[in-house]
């Protein structure tokens, strides 16, 4: 009932300047059946507004073009803005409208064309009454629904971030287990590898009685088998979305670590072409990059030191501007070692390599292994997105600016339009006092200073109180320079040969002049 009541209020709304514009006499009087007739298109349309807003445009725009010289019509233009308006705001797809839009300005200059007016004029009356009545309305009407629609996904989204918050509210002691057990794999495991490098050193002392080296050879085994439980164990509370944990103990550096690996029985050569950078221990406020650097040389000594025990290791950092590259190569096992292509360890490193916007590679090299990590420096990894509140403040900069220029852009043509008709209008206009000067017979040469530049394009002629003279030469003039009201134009005949002499002249009444005659 309510849906009904707001179209017959809608219809009544559309329906007043249809009436009214004729009882004020600013169009040409119609019969009263075009009227009825009109009224009843503008009540199909307004019932069908919901589930058919094209043919409802399209209707009112039919209702212009067919009463109007040129689409615009004071009757009908409020139809046409409210259902290009509605358009906008219900039709799901932008190219029907556009294809509808183009359809009416190809009627438009089709009618023009064939019609004897000033196409100049009309044609740029159809282009500003098009951008105006009917794309501003529907653009207005897109913004009006995405802005709907951008509430909704919002509320939508809001209920997400609940929904999420509950989630991570769940698993929060679930990521703090396994941050715990991350730093306990990086640590432990490494400070296993080497006790068990410590053990097998006192292994193959000389000077060690027998009964020790065997307890030192249980001691690296049982140091093995602590750390392959402990990467096993590990492992099943690691997750590899979860966050890092600090990848280096407080206060040690990359050279102090290669320094205690060295201490514990490591063969290592440590190469660092910044020294000055050597002694800078990552804390957990440093750069990520040195965090990296620092977690990449820890987990390939240890793998040296569980997989190739003996071998000799090379440790070589370099750094630029840009990165800092690492590699560690060990060689050859002097022990039989349990080979390894790299664990979940080298296949952490290379997600937090990769994160920084560096390369990891990590493979057999000759008779050893080797791993290199290439980390960009702070400030030079690529760049994240934008945020999306910063995408969305870019897309509205652009809608501004694209309506603005349709602003300026239909400003001019309205400007340009208005000024072409203004000095049209003006130009055509023959002084009553002139008017009455002329005689029939007079030839034209002699009273050419006294008619105007131009002649009407588009005169009233149907309203002429007698039919031109057969053969004659008639033209137009308007009474007055008048511009947005209806004025008596001026029929002035030549004929008679040569000479064109003037041979009828008369007044064409206005509208409401002509009703009045009748009423009379």
């Amino acid at each position: 009932m309510e849906r009904r009541t707001r179209s017959v209020l809608l219809w009544a709304a559309l329906a007043v300047p249809v009436v009214s514009v004729d009882r004020l006499g600013m169009n040409e009087p119609r019969p009263a059946w075009q009227q009825a007739a009109s009224l009843t298109v503008l009540a199909g349309a307004v019932a069908v507004r919901r589930t058919g807003p094209l043919p409802a445009f399209l209707a009112a725009a039919a209702l212009g073009l067919a009463t109007g010289s040129s689409l615009f019509t004071l009757s009908y233009g409020p139809a046409l803005a409210v259902f290009a308006l509605l358009l906008g705001r219900r039709a799901d797809r932008a190219r029907p409208a556009l294809l509808a839009f183009g359809a009416v300005a190809l009627a438009g200059t089709v009618k023009i064309a064939v019609r004897d007016v000033d196409p100049v004029v009309e044609w740029l009356v159809l282009m500003g009454t098009l951008v105006f009545g009917t794309v501003f309305p529907w653009l207005t009407g897109r913004y009006w629904r995405q802005g709907r629609e951008l509430a909704a996904a919002g509320w939508a989204r809001a209920d997400q971030l609940e929904r999420e918050q509950r989630i991570v509210a769940d698993r929060a002691r679930l990521r703090e287990r396994a941050r715990i057990a991350q730093d306990m794999h990086d640590s432990l495991g490494h400070e296993l590898s080497l006790i068990a490098v410590r053990a097998g050193a006192l292994q193959v002392a000389p000077d060690l009685p027998e009964r020790h080296r065997a307890a030192a050879a249980d001691l690296r085994a049982a140091a093995s088998q602590a750390t392959d439980r402990l990467h096993a164990i590990i492992g099943l509370l690691r997750e590899d979305d979860d966050e890092r944990a600090p990848l280096a103990p407080a206060g040690e550096s990359v050279a102090e670590l290669v320094a205690r690996a060295a201490e514990s029985g490591l063969e290592i050569a440590y190469e660092d072409e910044a020294g000055a950078h050597a002694s800078v221990p990552p804390s957990a406020e440093a750069a990520p990059a040195e965090r990296t650097v620092h977690r990449v040389v820890q987990e390939a000594l240890t793998n040296a030191a569980r997989h190739a025990p003996g071998a000799h290791v090379t440790v070589t950092v370099a750094r630029d501007r840009e990165a800092t590259t690492v590699t560690v190569t060990n060689g050859r096992p002097r022990e039989q070692g349990s080979p390894s292509e790299g664990g979940s360890g080298l296949r952490g490193l290379r997600a937090r390599v990769t994160d920084l916007g560096g390369t990891f590679d990590a493979g057999p090299h000759g008779d050893g292994f080797r791993v290199t990590a290439r980390v960009p420096a702070e400030g030079t990894a690529a760049a994240p997105p934008p945020p999306f509140g910063a995408r969305l403040a870019y897309a509205r900069r652009r809608t501004v600016l694209a309506f603005g220029a349709a602003v300026a852009t239909g400003a001019l043509l309205v400007g340009g339009t208005f000024a072409w008709y203004a000095y049209s209008r003006t130009h055509q206009v023959l002084d009553p006092a002139d008017y009455a000067r002329l005689r029939l017979g007079v030839p034209r040469a002699e009273v050419a200073h006294l008619l105007p530049d131009q002649a009407a394009t588009d005169p009233p002629a149907e309203r002429a109180p007698t039919p031109p003279p057969e053969g004659a030469d008639c033209a137009y003039y308007r009474a007055s320079g008048e511009l947005f009201t209806a004025v008596p134009y001026f029929r002035l005949c030549f004929g008679g040969g040569r000479g064109r002499r003037l041979v009828d002249k008369a007044v064409i009444p206005t509208a409401g002049e002509m009703s009045k005659e009748r009423v009379r």
